[in-house]
């Protein structure tokens, strides 16, 4: 089943269940995802983004919420933080299955052999071939330390 498919049903099965929390995420999902699909078709991209864009977004969705959590507890409002963590919770039902350290510097090794990577200036190269082949499966910003480290 597809991503666009599994948000719908879940749109659905949090109408039935009158979860709010979910609802209130999955339309702010749905929302995010159809601006997304507009700004495509300026590139050709008439059936919507594919889902390891989507995925993408949610992991961009998940970063900005725990920002805000940050930022919320720093000012003493601990409601909304606890309303972020349980729009990440719902947010990652949709996340593919994150990858493990030891998986994530399995691909870093694969992926620098595979470009022939030799020093710094190659980095770029690295993390968008890294971003391309595992969207939403690895912490981006740890690898990005991780990837500066193999090619130093």
């Amino acid at each position: 089943m597809s991503l666009r498919a599994r948000l719908q049903e879940t749109l659905k099965e949090a109408m039935r269940a009158k979860d709010q929390r979910t609802l209130g995420t999955v339309r702010l999902i749905l929302a995010a995802l159809k601006d997304r699909d507009i700004a495509a078709r300026d590139k050709g991209v008439m059936d919507g983004i594919p889902d390891a864009d989507i995925a993408g977004m949610l992991q961009t969705m998940i970063k900005q919420r725990r920002e805000s959590i940050g930022l919320y507890e720093q000012g003493g409002r601990l409601e909304l933080a606890q309303q972020e963590r349980e729009e990440i919770e719902v947010i990652e039902r949709f996340m593919p299955k994150q990858m493990s350290d030891a998986e994530v510097e399995a691909a870093i090794r694969d992926t620098i052999a595979a470009l022939g990577a030799s020093g710094i200036k190659d980095m770029g190269r690295v993390m968008a071939e890294l971003r391309s082949r595992h969207p939403g499966q690895m912490d981006f910003g740890k690898a990005s330390g991780q990837v500066k480290a193999a090619l130093t």
